[in-house]
């Protein structure tokens, strides 16, 4: 994998609003189409976890697949506005609209798991670091809190906590984090 300079000659300026630094390169044209899918997190126990995504994050499965001769399903989850959820489509149509969206979450069930006691994922945030955690953004900070304290949800940071006001971080149900922000609060 390089880090080069892009050598694409019909590149594309990065917008002239965006951030620059070191290491930011025009965009190859022949990335035009390409869409950031999907994240996968390995999880526990599936039924824990979508009730977790779907009830208390408001997440919608748009699609799973079982690959049971390799041991594991995928559960591939979108958080949609009001409109998306009542045009949604259905059947084979629903699959391909999956994966088209931008920020979808992939759930992955390795088969066992869910019935070993002492079994747990690292979520990245301990030695050796790595994944750190995904953000979702929430119209008010406050509501969101309240609402994740209504249903129990592990803090691993309040918003009233430490130097970074403002920005809070919850645990899903295999401990990976959660970060929490309203964007107006972010500048």
């Amino acid at each position: 994998m390089s880090t080069s300079s892009n050598n694409n000659n019909d590149a594309i300026d990065q917008p002239a609003s965006s951030v620059s630094t070191d290491g930011v390169q025009p965009i190859s044209s022949q990335t035009t189409g390409f869409t950031f899918n999907h994240t996968m997190l390995r999880v526990k126990d599936p039924v824990k976890s979508l009730a977790f995504y779907t009830g208390v994050l408001g997440m919608t499965l748009l699609a799973v697949k079982k690959f049971p001769d390799m041991g594991f399903d995928l559960y591939f989850l979108a958080k949609l506005t009001e409109s998306e959820r009542e045009n949604l489509p259905t059947g084979d149509d629903l699959e391909i609209f999956a994966f088209r969206q931008r920020g979808i979450l992939e759930l992955t069930h390795n088969y066992g798991t869910e019935t070993k006691a002492d079994f747990s994922y690292h979520d990245g945030n301990q030695d050796p670091q790595g994944f750190g955690h995904i953000c979702f953004s929430v119209p008010s900070l406050d509501e969101a809190v309240a609402w994740f304290d209504k249903n129990n949800v592990e803090f691993k940071k309040r918003p009233e906590d430490g130097s970074m006001k403002n920005i809070a971080f919850i645990k899903d149900v295999d401990g990976y984090w959660i970060e929490i922000v309203q964007a107006d609060l972010m500048g």
